[in-house]
């Protein structure tokens, strides 16, 4: 893995409409990017916030091009604080701002993600406003580019606010939720998409709108958790499952209680080791979505009823992605 590097940044002392949440959200993001669930470092990360940092427009555009500088494996560029929006496109602000020199231009900020060597360059704002990065002009007449490694997520659309509730940013908070675990995989990595298809499930047609953008081939990891299964246990799902589409037969001996040491009735034919480990395997499947009983509720009676049991649509994908040596 190639270094990765993380400026995150939190303003609430603006002095006109100050705000109360955005120090506390730069600080979680910032230690949630800093390592993995099982504690290994991640990313190298720079947090700036006002309740620490003397923060303007001159010295937050130079932490911005320092961010996306160099070849790094990912740069990511995290702001909350108070977003903007004139006839020439949205700025987020900076404590010194005054009216028509806001801050700092989103085009500015896609500039330097679009201009980077940077193999993965990735913006996420949480501002009002947010979503006129990497939008059209107001005029129409040009597309924003998006060059190729850019990804943008953002709390809102262009002509939305940000919510703050409880000391915190409701979409940092759904964020810092994804990061946790929430938009991990079966493997326990967490992309980029999975965390906008998190947030974008838990926010409501009539609430805030986050936006996502990319220009990628294929997402990257920002933060992995233990995984809910074994890996091993997944890999074996195609010793299995001969197909995507083959039906399991099961009877009573992958059952591990129906044996003769158990006082309940039994039948046969009785628990056999073999059966019982592979049985193991199939309800951990089960658990994370991958496998379900066939004809009947539960895996239980599928064994003991000489039922079976089959591949989920999300099973059938990590069939073909162990078929292909791809995890």
């Amino acid at each position: 893995m190639g270094n990765r590097k993380a400026l995150v940044v939190g303003i609430d002392d603006y002095s006109a409409v100050p705000l109360h949440g955005c120090v506390n959200d730069a600080e979680d993001v910032a230690a949630l990017l800093s390592r993995n669930d099982d504690r290994s470092i991640n990313f190298s990360v720079q947090l700036r916030t006002s309740k620490t940092d003397e923060i303007n427009k001159p010295a937050l555009k130079k932490w911005i091009s320092d961010c996306f500088a160099g070849d790094d494996e990912i740069a990511l560029f995290y702001f909350s604080g108070h977003g903007q929006i004139d006839a020439c496109g949205g700025y987020i602000v900076t404590p010194d701002y005054a009216p028509m020199d806001w801050g700092i231009s989103m085009q500015d900020i896609l500039n330097y993600a679009n201009n980077s060597k940077c193999q993965n360059k990735i913006i996420i704002l949480d501002c009002c406003h947010a979503g006129s990065v990497g939008a059209i002009n107001t005029l129409g007449q040009q597309t924003a580019i998006i060059n190729e490694g850019v990804t943008i997520l953002t709390a809102s659309s262009f002509d939305e606010a940000a919510a703050e509730i409880n000391g915190h940013g409701v979409f940092t908070e759904l964020l810092t939720e994804a990061l946790k675990g929430g938009a991990a995989d079966i493997t326990g990595n967490i992309s980029p998409g999975s965390i906008y298809a998190y947030i974008d499930r838990a926010l409501g047609p009539w609430e805030q709108r986050p936006v996502f953008k990319t220009n990628v081939k294929r997402f990257i990891s920002l933060r992995t958790v233990i995984a809910p299964i074994d890996i091993n246990i997944v890999r074996r799902i195609t010793d299995y499952f001969d197909e995507p589409t083959t039906k399991l037969p099961l009877n009573p001996s992958y059952e591990p209680t129906n044996n003769t040491k158990t006082e309940h009735k039994v039948i046969e034919p009785y628990s056999i080791e073999k059966n019982v480990a592979i049985f193991s395997d199939l309800q951990k499947l089960e658990s994370v979505g991958l496998v379900v009983p066939d004809g009947t509720p539960h895996m239980y009676y599928a064994a003991m009823e000489s039922k079976a049991c089959k591949l989920t649509s999300v099973g059938q994908h990590y069939w073909r992605l162990v078929k292909e040596n791809r995890i």
